[in-house]
């Protein structure tokens, strides 16, 4: 396929977060309008504007200015829990056995089954639903139960549900407790009673279990606007059929937890600390300022002892003269900068040798065991809102990390500084598929930004669109800015910026359509990836290396990117095959090595998802 394969630009070609806000686009004419044959319409207006036959403003001026809101986070609702319908249980033939004449229960299947019809189970919908379709086939065997003793399949099931900590769950969410029964005086029908409430209780959590480990105990729709997923459907149907022909039901249980890299890399490190407890001896370093090349501190002793400790085998190799001559001094030296230095480029900070809170927080190993163990449990459910295998070519966002990674053929071959959403603009936690690379764009102004930021600037001086360059319509038609209402509603006015050096999408944006109107691009603002923290747009990510990542999406060269470029006219290209990007939100996540990196949670998102784990273990601990 040849490298030049024009398509027209969709309607994405509007900018961050509008969409997300429920209001009308700001209509950004390019080729695709000429395909789609809005040809003249484009002509006539934004190609060339003609004028508008609109009264200037005339509007109450004292009118309060509107504001548009950003999406909210909720109040978690779990899932829903209901009673078994537990009426079609029992095998009619034999509703009527009873004990036989020794005294002793009848405990064939058949009779056993009549006392499931008494059991009381509560569970999720679709856990509910697939007990109800197994146990009322009654054909279908007992699965935990042998005549009227408890199985090895059971007791392996119950060993598996006591070790899901290690995979990210609550313990407390499976727990299933043997039948009490009075061993030496057994009341037949009390013992058959408690082992068909077991058999159906144990089914209930080891289905929940499945359900659990492959989509997560959190819906992430529930949690804010910010989340966009289609949950995950798990087959529950087979599961209680495989679990009793399996031979080793523990085995079967592990298989359906991911496997995948990255969630394999954070149940090793949960392992790792859990291991090491709260036994672990932190680094303390206390800066009240900046130190700079050339200060003296009593701290430089235990940047040093941080570096060697949390610094990489090949800084501390390259380092390695630095680290056995120094001998305790406080100069902050040339040698000892150099060291900082390298140590602040491999995790990604500002390598400028100034050691400040950033710097100090990567140095002592950032959280605590207890923190980095939360944060990780977290990250491994929502590891499982992704799917288990990211796929051998895909981009991945991490937004707390303030980078992007590019894989393809199953090994990062690119990565970079991004700019993500302020706190007030967040950037969407979501995934979907690159598909166009934009050249010379437009930026259609989001009626956010409309509304929010130019309006009182609008109200105040009418001319300021046109004095700045911007292009407006009204129903679509070019008009001044200075000929609108700007007291009037604004949701049929559209602004957008042309092509220029100063434009805010720069030289290029790659897209990948969706309902948030959010994509990568370029930016003028270049001095902001100079930062640490790097929350700083209004939920668009921007890229250090626009060039770079636009070569790799399109399987190109950066010279041919500069080309594309260089004609100055906006135009687009698609992607040779459309591949999944990740727009993630992970506060612990492996790097490249399968290291678990910890990173700030610049929105305050794990404490949503800590109060989801709470609430879900709530509803499903209640008593019936």
């Amino acid at each position: 396929m040849s490298f030049i394969l024009k398509s027209a630009v969709s309607a994405l070609a509007v900018t961050c977060g509008m969409a997300a806000m429920g209001m009308a686009p700001a209509h950004a004419y390019t080729l695709m309008d000429m395909i789609r044959g809005d040809r003249a319409r484009a002509q006539g207006t934004m190609m060339n504007p003609a004028p508008a036959a609109i009264a200037p403003p005339q509007a109450n001026t004292s009118a309060p200015l509107p504001k548009v809101s950003s999406p909210q986070y909720y109040t978690y609702k779990p899932d829903a829990m209901r009673l078994v319908d537990t009426t079609k249980f029992t095998d009619p033939v034999v509703t009527g056995a009873v004990a036989n004449a020794a005294g002793a229960s009848d405990m064939t299947p058949s009779v056993q089954r009549r006392y499931l019809a008494d059991a009381k189970v509560r569970a999720p919908a679709e856990v509910a639903k697939a007990l109800e379709a197994y146990y009322g086939d009654v054909k279908n065997q007992m699965v935990w139960l042998d005549g009227g003793e408890i199985n090895d399949r059971a007791k392996a099931a119950m060993t598996a549900l006591a070790n899901v900590n290690a995979v990210g769950l609550d313990l407390a969410d499976y727990a299933v407790e043997l039948p009490a029964v009075d061993q030496s005086a057994p009341d037949p029908e009390l013992r058959d009673r408690a082992l068909m409430q077991f058999e159906l209780s144990l089914s209930a959590k080891v289905l929940a279990y499945v359900q659990d480990t492959v989509r997560g105990r959190v819906d992430p729709n529930k949690l804010s606007g910010y989340h966009d997923f289609k949950r995950k459907d798990v087959n529950l149907a087979p599961v209680l059929k495989l679990a009793r022909m399996s031979p080793d039901v523990g085995a079967y249980l592990a298989s359906r937890t991911p496997d995948g890299p990255q969630f394999v890399a954070l149940k090793d490190e949960l392992a790792k600390l859990r291991a090491e407890g709260g036994s672990e001896e932190r680094i303390n370093i206390t800066l009240t300022g900046l130190l700079r090349p050339g200060d003296t501190s009593s701290e430089v002793a235990n940047i040093v002892k941080a570096i060697d400790k949390h610094g990489s085998a090949a800084l501390k190799a390259e380092h390695a003269a630095t680290l056995a001559a120094y001998t305790g001094g406080i100069d902050y030296s040339p040698e000892i900068v150099a060291l900082v230095e390298g140590f602040q480029k491999e995790h990604g900070l500002k390598p400028d040798g100034v050691v400040g809170q950033a710097t100090v927080r990567v140095m002592t190993g950032g959280d605590s065991n207890g923190a980095k163990i939360e944060k990780l449990v977290v990250a491994m459910e929502q590891a499982r809102w992704l799917p288990e295998d990211l796929g051998s070519r895909y981009v991945f966002i991490n937004q707390p990390a303030y980078m992007v990674y590019y894989h393809n053929d199953n090994k990062e071959q690119l990565s970079m500084k991004v700019v993500i959403g302020q706190p007030s603009h967040q950037t969407f936690f979501f995934q979907d598929q690159v598909q166009t690379v934009e050249f010379n764009p437009f930026w259609g102004v989001p009626q956010s930004i409309i509304i929010n930021e130019m309006l009182p600037k609008l109200r105040a001086d009418p001319n300021y669109l046109d004095r700045m360059g911007y292009e407006v319509a009204v129903g679509g038609r070019a008009v001044p800015s200075s000929s609108v209402d700007w007291y009037g509603s604004t949701s049929n006015i559209s602004v957008r910026q042309p092509p220029s050096g100063d434009n805010a999408l720069g030289e290029l944006k790659i897209l990948f359509p969706n309902a948030h109107a959010i994509y990568m691009h370029d930016t003028p603002s270049k001095s902001f990836f100079k930062r640490d923290m790097r929350a700083l747009s209004h939920g668009c990510v921007r890229l250090a290396d626009p060039r770079a990542m636009a070569a790799a999406v399109l399987n190109t060269t950066v010279d041919k990117i500069g080309q594309e470029i260089a004609t100055g006219k906006n135009h687009a290209v698609q992607v040779p095959q459309k591949f999944p990007i990740y727009i993630a939100y992970f506060t612990a996540w492996p790097d490249k090595n399968g290291v678990v990196q910890y990173f700030d949670d610049v929105y305050g998102r794990d404490a949503y998802v800590e109060k989801a784990f709470s609430a879900t273990s709530k509803a499903r601990g209640a008593q019936i």
